[in-house]
């Protein structure tokens, strides 16, 4: 089982497109725009395939924030579910800035829920340990 889900809203001073290009140079998922009742617009999108996060798997790579992605990652794991918080205007950019407090991204952050039966494989296919800054493994995507 594995089931992405990721959400950002849309505050009045943004663009829906600029913000839904943010969202897709991270992840690989169509989005659906939802009215809020205060004022603000909701992204939302949704995955039942692991491939959406080949993005974030590779830009973790070439950015090397390895290490401190999968501290992250493990703080912020539940059980079965992985819940990652991406800095908005970071990932315009195109780069991966993890966000623990909402208030680090002044325009709102990136929301993304993975729940998944192997969150620890996918950590580990996300962020594998590394030594010396280099991976200790690479292994491919969970079987979900």
């Amino acid at each position: 089982m594995f089931l992405l889900r990721v959400e950002v809203e849309v505050r009045p001073t943004e663009s829906s497109d600029r913000v839904s290009r943010a969202v897709k140079n991270m992840l690989d998922v169509d989005l659906v725009e939802v009215e809020l009742s205060e004022g603000y617009k909701l992204l939302v999108g949704e995955s039942n395939s692991i491939e959406a996060l080949r993005k974030l798997h590779q830009s973790l790579r070439q950015q090397r924030i390895l290490d401190s992605a999968r501290a992250y990652m493990l703080k912020n794991s539940r059980g079965n579910s992985l819940e990652l918080k991406l800095h908005k205007q970071a990932a315009f950019a195109g780069h991966v800035s993890l966000v623990t407090y909402d208030e680090e991204s002044p325009l709102g952050p990136i929301r993304i829920l993975v729940i998944s039966d192997k969150i620890g494989e996918l950590i580990d296919w996300l962020a594998p340990p590394t030594s010396q800054g280099r991976p200790l493994w690479e292994k491919p995507p969970p079987k979900v």
